[in-house]
């Protein structure tokens, strides 16, 4: 079990202690946790693919009767009905870019704030993926990735080549929408609505020192939390203690850390659950803002080169992911110019 409680603060993170204390043990070694401010063992390999069909729900209504099995039902039940009596805030119709089989949000910077700040006001769970040749190339090889796609309240093109391809279609895309760049502007936007953020995975501190960046940048933001989750593979107790320890600071905005595609899958299998109106995986998006790792230089941004500058930041870890993509790309590529010829 996980006794921990997260008490919420306007600004920092949030304090994290545990009731009877927890042992945890890696590569041999047991310790108890009763660090302040925020619980981190790096990655969480409680993230994992949903296996179908035992534990994995197809639709968002399955995915729900799942979450009123485990004692949400009055609440998600409360929720609806708020819903059902309060004025549902308008949202833009959104139109979409198919590219390479995922369907992007024809959207720019400014317009994707606006409806995200709008959804946000309707108080009901969603969530956004940032997307970029990796994630593209996941949802065609990686079981469970397809219906994260699919669950998507949108999908933003994280990517150049993404970009690119959609300008020889007749949907192009108006541009690149990152998540190292939202991140900021959903950190503005919070401040101004007085939506609460809750900053979840990275790295052991990494978390509470994006959050202090970014409530020094923006004054008045509140921070809900923030969270490390554990190496190991957490229990259902543990998990169903974790989530509902979230969901207890009430955050308007989950931003979630971690890799891919653990966290496309956490997000997927918890969003409905923490009923959060906005869950959205930025990647590494924190060590950015913690200053942690440098992001590359505007000319690579605006040129499409920013893979370049990563991998030669990070050879052994990125060299061979983006040797992947490459080739994935160009197999799309081929795709492409065999089926314009035919």
């Amino acid at each position: 079990m996980i006794p921990f409680k997260l008490s919420a603060r306007l600004t920092g993170c949030t304090k994290v202690t545990t009731g009877n204390g927890l042992s945890h043990s890696d590569s041999g070694s047991t310790w108890g946790i009763t660090q302040p401010l925020i619980v981190s063992q790096n990655q969480c390999h409680d993230i994992v693919p949903p296996t179908m069909p035992e534990n994995f729900a197809t639709t968002k209504e399955q995915m729900l009767d799942s979450v009123m099995q485990v004692g949400d039902s009055q609440n998600i039940s409360d929720s609806s009905e708020k819903e059902a009596n309060s004025p549902m805030e308008k949202l833009p119709d959104l139109s979409v870019s198919r590219v390479w089989g995922v369907p992007f949000s024809l959207v720019d910077m400014p317009q994707c704030v606006d409806f995200l700040d709008r959804w946000i006001s309707r108080k009901k769970p969603g969530f956004v993926v940032t997307a970029n040749l990796h994630y593209v190339m996941l949802h065609h090889q990686q079981a469970g990735i397809a219906e994260v796609t699919r669950q998507a309240t949108m999908i933003l093109a994280d990517g150049m080549p993404i970009v690119w391809r959609s300008r020889f279609s007749s949907t192009p895309l108006p541009s690149r929408v990152t998540g190292a760049d939202l991140i900021y502007k959903l950190a503005e936007l919070a401040a101004q609505k007085s939506y609460r953020l809750f900053l979840f995975g990275a790295a052991e501190g990494v978390a509470a020192a994006a959050d202090e960046k970014l409530v020094e940048k923006y004054p008045g933001l509140q921070i809900a939390g923030c969270y490390s989750p554990p190496f190991h593979q957490l229990s259902e107790t543990e998990t169903s203690e974790m989530l509902q320890s979230i969901k207890d600071t009430q955050p308007d905005i989950i931003l979630v850390a971690l890799g891919q595609p653990k966290g496309e899958f956490w997000v997927l299998n918890h969003y409905l659950r923490l009923q959060t109106p906005l869950t959205i995986q930025v990647g590494a998006s924190f060590d950015f803002v913690a200053g942690r790792v440098r992001r590359a230089p505007v000319f690579f941004q605006r040129t499409g080169l920013e893979w370049l500058y990563r991998a030669l930041s990070e050879p052994k870890r990125l060299v061979p992911r983006y040797a992947k993509n490459m080739r994935f790309m160009f197999r799309m590529v081929i795709q492409d110019l065999t089926s314009f010829w035919q």
